[in-house]
């Protein structure tokens, strides 16, 4: 059976493998610290109550499941973490309706958001509603993908006129070493507390070598394990993707920082 009421992602990144979910799902929240093995999801969405799987994720704060109809959907991890309590069920719906019927008032919760989202789907079902990308930020970049090279900083400044190119990322997950440069927040539309974020400079590829420049991630828990400071420069294993820091001009992003090793001085 298809559902009408879910969002497919035009593109996402897919995980690579369980360690790489276990990650990201870490960071999210679904998973604690400690956790050695994945644990079983369900979407309770709409009236169901089915297992998905967490496949991918299209940015920070979208992941991406599928059911066993095999059809993807796009979705806030706190709302997936929502549905996992056994009352589910009642929180976000009977007490609802029941509310409604007497006229009371209740807080918008993470299934209020998605159902004004979804009401505003287009019939062809774009991968995220006008108010996740108002939120998120998350396609209008990735569309452009006209990240700037060092070369044509310097055919702009110097005013001689150089053929753009544009920058050719790896893919998967490649060996880098950079500097920390800043610890800064980013607005969660979807929380109340804002997003922590690492800001890094002279980031570079090392097999193929590739200069990078600046480039941000997630301040994950595994990374505050390491306690970094302003200043280190680190060796690591990431995957980097084209994709804008929000009001901040560094346009790639480092999913899945891992095997951090700091350099010596």
């Amino acid at each position: 059976m298809v559902h009408s009421f879910m969002i497919e992602p035009d593109k996402y990144t897919a995980f690579a493998d369980e360690a790489e979910l276990m990650d990201k799902c870490k960071e999210w929240g679904l998973l604690t610290d400690k956790a050695s093995k994945m644990k079983a999801f369900y979407y309770k969405g709409h009236g169901l109550n089915e297992a998905c799987s967490i496949i991918g994720y299209v940015d920070h704060i979208t992941a991406v499941i599928q059911l066993d109809n095999n059809q993807k959907h796009c979705i806030h991890p706190s709302y997936l973490k929502e549905m996992q309590a056994a009352n589910y069920g009642i929180k976000a719906g009977d007490t609802a309706e029941a509310a409604a019927e007497a006229n009371e008032p209740i807080a918008e919760t993470a299934a209020d958001i998605e159902a004004k989202a979804v009401s505003k789907a287009a019939p062809a079902k774009e991968a995220v509603t006008e108010a996740v990308k108002d939120a998120a930020q998350i396609q209008a970049d990735e569309a452009k993908d006209k990240t700037p090279t060092a070369a044509e900083e310097t055919a702009k400044t110097s005013g001689k006129k150089t053929k753009k190119t544009k920058l050719e990322l790896p893919e998967g997950k490649v060996k880098m070493v950079g500097t920390i440069k800043e610890f800064t927040t980013i607005p969660n539309h979807f929380s109340d507390n804002d997003d922590e974020v690492v800001i890094y400079e002279d980031v570079v590829v090392l097999e193929p070598e590739i200069e990078i420049g600046d480039a941000w991630s997630s301040h994950s828990a595994t990374m505050k394990k390491v306690e970094l400071e302003i200043g280190d420069t680190i060796a690591f294993e990431a995957k980097i993707v084209a994709k804008k820091l929000t009001k901040h001009p560094v346009r790639n992003k480092l999913n899945n920082v891992a095997k951090i090793v700091k350099q010596d001085s």
